[in-house]
């Protein structure tokens, strides 16, 4: 489950749009109808230029300040349903209470613990709220809302939880090919993190990662062939970078250098061609060294 982005799906037999927008950071726009794409649009906070109609429902996070300044800007006409992970949030939406997720709509309340989802962390706890807005909008039953929350299988090698070793946890998320992916997954970890990250750097920019590295990062592990533009993104946050080359070297340094309660997060931030065939090859291949230990 990943709602990182606008979707705008098509009315369908209810008759509603609905667009929800998740977070600030590396959003694209899907606009579907019947399940095709019909376009995609870089740069949306700056443009939000979707046009509604009546009736129709939007969809957001009122924990993020960007997209809290678009609306008080009046930029978005349509009804306004708000999720957040503060104790309320104003009229319909959901929020949480009592290690409860709440989401209500026109005063009908529907509830489900934390604890209960699928897929945990802080990314999944938004994506669930906006996901069961958006069913309840759309005349989903309750139940049918409940049992694709707390059954939702999780795609492999996204934020895939693989082992607990010498008491760390190995996450392997190779698919996060983009410094916006590994965004996403710093800000779900709870502990100090061993980060295995490099590959094909393709001018990426690494300085919206800074402040998640200097806060969680304990230790950069470099997996490629060249590394030296991560090196340098991070040699003056992290004092731990160390060059690899291969995965089960990368592994066993990562462990080396953990601690009990650590996270070893395998998110690249680069493609995989140059020690992989692809993505899936690469976490694999972390699996398969992690499993060795």
């Amino acid at each position: 489950m990943d709602i990182n982005n606008i979707i705008v799906l098509g009315a369908g037999e209810s008759g509603v749009g609905v667009a929800v927008l998740a977070r600030k950071k590396g959003f694209d726009v899907f606009v579907s109808d019947n399940n095709k794409i019909k376009g995609k649009y870089k740069n949306v906070l700056s443009q939000f230029d979707i046009e509604f109609e009546e009736g129709d429902a939007f969809i957001y996070c009122q924990d993020d300040p960007v997209i809290m300044e678009r609306i008080k800007e009046g930029r978005i006409t349509p009804r306004k349903i708000p999720f957040t992970l503060s104790s309320k949030a104003d009229g319909e939406g959901a929020y949480i209470k009592d290690d409860n997720i709440i989401i209500n709509i026109q005063s009908n309340t529907q509830q489900m613990t934390l604890e209960s989802l699928a897929l945990q962390g802080k990314h999944n706890i938004y994506n669930s709220m906006a996901a069961g807005i958006s069913g309840r909008i759309l005349d989903i039953t309750k139940q049918h809302i409940k049992d694709s929350l707390t059954d939702f299988q999780n795609i492999e090698h996204r934020l895939e939880h693989i082992a607990v070793i010498q008491g760390i946890e190995f996450i392997n998320d190779s698919k996060a090919t983009n410094v916006n992916a590994v965004w996403y997954a710093l800000e779900n970890m709870q502990n100090d993190v061993i980060w295995i990250a490099g590959g094909i750097d393709k001018g990426n920019d690494y300085s919206i990662l800074l402040d998640l590295v200097k806060d969680r990062v304990k230790a950069i592990v470099c997996l490629g062939k060249d590394n030296k533009h991560l090196q340098e993104a991070f040699s003056g946050t992290v004092e731990t970078i160390i060059e690899t080359r291969s995965m089960d070297v990368a592994v066993q340094t990562a462990l080396y250098l953990g601690s009990k309660g650590d996270t070893i997060l395998l998110s690249p931030a680069c493609a995989s061609f140059d020690l992989f065939e692809n993505f899936e090859d690469r976490g694999n291949q972390f699996k398969e060294s992690v499993n060795k230990l």
